[in-house]
Order: C-alpha cells, then structure tokens, then sequence
C-alpha cells in the first residue's frame, strides 16, 4: 500500500515532465556580458529569456536575451518586469530564427527568489509548446568549480483533498547539461585563448586544473560511499543499475601491487626528479652568470663615468688657477 508521500509525489507527475536542461555557451556568455553591465559590484540580479527548442522533455537553450528587471530589496513582492520589451524582442528574435521559442527564463540568483513564480507565470503566457518553461540559475561567480547552470521545473504537489486550495506550486530540480556545437566549440576555444592570463604560467594552469578535478573526484566517491551506506541502513533502495555501474568502475581499476608497475612507477618518479633537480641546477647557474654580467656591465659604466668626468675636473682645477694668478697680479699692480 503507498504511502501518503508517495501517493503526493505520484500525483505531482504529468505528461510534460521536463527531462533534461542543456545550456550552450552562447546562453552562459550573455547571461555574464548581462551581469557585468548591469548588476556588476551589487547584490541585484538580473533576467532573462531562454530560447531554443524542445523535443521529447529535453530542453535545448540555444539563445537568451536580457530583459529589464527591477525588485525591491526591502520588500520582495515588488517587481519590475517590462513586458513591452519581452514582446518587441520576441518578435525580431522570430523574424531571424522562427525555430527559437521560448523554453524558460534564466536569473543570476544565485538562490530562488520569491518572485520567480510570479516571473514564470509571465514567461509561461509567451510560450507555446505543451512543456511548461523551465528556469534556469547561472551563478557568474568566477569562484565555482562545478557546472555553474542549476534548472529547476514548477510542480504541482496536491494535498490530502483535492480542493484546489491545497495546490501548492514549488520549484523541482531539473538535470542541467553544458552542450554546443561544433562551430561553438571553436569559438569558445578562441575566446579562450583570447583572455588567457600571461601571468599565469602553464604549470600552474595544469596543477589548478588537476586540483579541481581531484576536488570533483573526491566529491564524487562521497557522494558513492553515502549513497551505499543509506542502502545498508535500509533507507534507500538498491538500485541495480547504480550497482553494475559501482562494479564496472571497481573491476577498471589497475592492479597496482604488481612488481613491473612499482618498478614502472619508481622509474618515472626518479626520471621526474632528475629533470626537476637538473632544472633547478641550471636556473640557479643562469642566475649566477647573470649576477656576474651585471657587475661587469656596472664595473665598465663606472669606469666611463670616471673617464667623462677627469677631464672636466682639471678643467675647473686650470681657471680655479688662472683666477687666483689674475687676482695676485692686480693686487701687486695696485701696491
């Protein structure tokens, strides 16, 4: 027999469950350029329109646009959204692309307010396809390591009674996939090369990299290991899929106790060390020849300076002379 729960969460799914959220880049690089011109250095947050298609409850974010928005700090059922504008952008926006709909709108959050219903029930007169908008947070903070896009869908959960005032709406998360393209991917690729740090070396490009991927790694074998122990507690159930895909990864494993690997490993580890020590020995040499290049070069600038300035002592020394001669002589014409 269900239980209450899962009697409400049965009743909360329909026909038009959104599947999965895919954004693409262009979606996240206007979303930031948005950000930046208008919010940049505050606590506001800024909105805008998702377009693109949907096909089998996969929704596909292609494009977006911002949108003019202003809530009250102070008192959050105070907002500004102009419609005029959603309407005149629609339309050009179709005159381009007719394929481009409207899938949902995207907030820079980075939390859910209480005015995103209130916003969804806007976008949702603009869209026409049976599955309802999705709405979508894209946290702009250079910070994050994880997959900065959260999606959530608006479900029903119906109460005890089926009165319409037990109807509760409430955000449900979504999937959110980063997808593009080939012809996004190599304008990504540019753009990035484009705002490349100089500063930064490669080396430690490659080591941050490696640390947030160790980060997500471990993140990852915590999320494994709670999920195995809440099933030797009873409060889950096992899932055999989840379980074929844990003895999949177990069985990829290397073996790593046998005598050709230790060797392998300590013979790379030492060929490692020996180009590290003999790095270090050879920046430390070109160090030293450049402190010796340094000297010299000042030991010859010195010898110049004192060879411009001699004759332009004995110079002075010579009419230092010829005034005193001069003063002598005019005295021993006055006496």
């Amino acid at each position: 027999m269900a239980t209450k729960s899962e009697a409400t969460a049965g009743s909360s799914l329909t026909m038009n469950d959104i599947v999965d959220v895919t954004i693409h880049p262009l979606v996240l690089l206007s979303a930031a350029d948005h950000y930046h011109r208008v919010a940049r250095g505050t606590r506001k947050r800024v909105v805008g329109v998702l377009l693109g298609s949907v096909s089998r409850g996969k929704v596909d974010a292609t494009n977006s646009f911002a949108v003019p928005f202003e809530e009250d700090s102070k008192n959050p059922a105070v907002f500004y959204l102009d419609h005029n504008y959603l309407e005149n952008m629609l339309t050009m926006f179709r005159k381009v692309n007719a394929k481009e709909r409207v899938v949902g709108f995207y907030s820079t959050g980075p939390q859910i307010r209480p005015n995103d219903l209130r916003i969804y029930d806007i976008v949702t007169r603009f869209t026409k396809s049976s599955i309802p908008p999705v709405f979508c947070i894209i946290d702009i903070r250079p910070d994050r390591q994880s997959i900065p896009t959260t999606a959530y869908q608006v479900i029903e959960e119906v109460g005890s009674s089926t009165s319409n005032d037990n109807r509760q709406r409430q955000f449900a998360h979504v999937p959110s996939l980063i997808g593009a393209m080939e012809a996004e991917e190599v304008g990504v690729e540019h753009l990035l090369r484009d705002i490349n740090d100089p500063t930064v070396s490669t080396v430690a490009s490659l080591i941050k990299a490696k640390i947030a991927g160790l980060a997500t790694l471990t993140e990852k074998l915590v999320e494994c290991k709670d999920y195995l122990e809440a099933c030797i507690r009873g409060e889950k159930t096992v899932n055999q899929e989840i379980s074929a895909n844990l003895q999949t990864i177990l069985n990829l494993l290397p073996n790593l106790n046998t005598d050709d690997l230790v060797r392998a490993m300590l013979v790379k580890t030492n060929d490692m060390h020996m180009a590290i020590y003999l790095s270090a020995l050879i920046r430390s040499v070109i160090a030293l020849h450049d402190l010796v290049n340094n000297k010299i070069q000042y030991g010859e600038q010195e010898e110049e300076t004192v060879a411009e300035t001699k004759p332009v002592e004995e110079e002075k020394k010579e009419e230092t002379t010829t005034t005193v001669e001069d003063k002598s002589s005019t005295s021993t014409k006055k006496d």
